[in-house]
């Protein structure tokens, strides 16, 4: 199938050549996606010989299944399978249709603190006079460039020394 075919036959509901769509960027990966319909659902299964990451993958799916458009895709069921395993690793399902599904779910993963530490090694020349101080202003300055669409994220330690600089925050 050429290009435009599977994406015509992709955007018509075609499980081939959305299995095919996703194929072309998961399987350099070492993923292998097989769609069938199920139950009124467009079924998605990702099987790898690692466990797979979760929300990565649901985002992909999802991302790339809402860009086809495709109007007989409405719910989606997608599962993590590694390689061999007769069950899932983890399943998930969303609709298409309801955007708000997936703010719900951040905003419930955002109640629950991750901890976050940002490493930085700055090394200078004494001589020219950079101090600890000086260390410390750049790699904050470093850090609020990097957290700033960062939302809801706070200092929880910093420790300085020889001119290495981790600060740990928790959002």
């Amino acid at each position: 199938m050429t290009q435009p075919n599977i994406l015509k036959l992709a955007k018509q509901g075609n499980v081939e050549a959305i299995a095919s769509l996703m194929n072309r960027h998961l399987h350099p990966k070492g993923i292998t996606a097989k769609v069938a319909f199920q139950d009124a659902y467009l079924e998605v299964i990702l099987e790898s010989a690692q466990v797979l990451n979760q929300p990565i993958l649901v985002a992909f799916i999802r991302k790339g299944l809402t860009a086809l458009g495709a109007v007989s895709v409405q719910k989606v069921k997608v599962y993590g399978q590694q390689t061999g395993k007769e069950f899932p690793a983890w399943s998930k399902e969303f609709d298409l249709r309801i955007a708000e599904i997936e703010a719900v779910d951040n905003e419930q993963s955002s109640s629950n603190p991750q901890t976050l530490t940002l490493s930085i090694n700055l090394s200078g020349d004494t001589a020219r006079g950079l101090t600890n101080k000086d260390f410390e202003f750049i790699a904050n300055k470093i850090s609020t460039d990097i957290l700033s669409s960062c939302t809801n994220v706070f200092i929880q330690k910093i420790s300085i020394s020889n001119g290495s600089s981790v600060i740990t925050k928790e959002r």
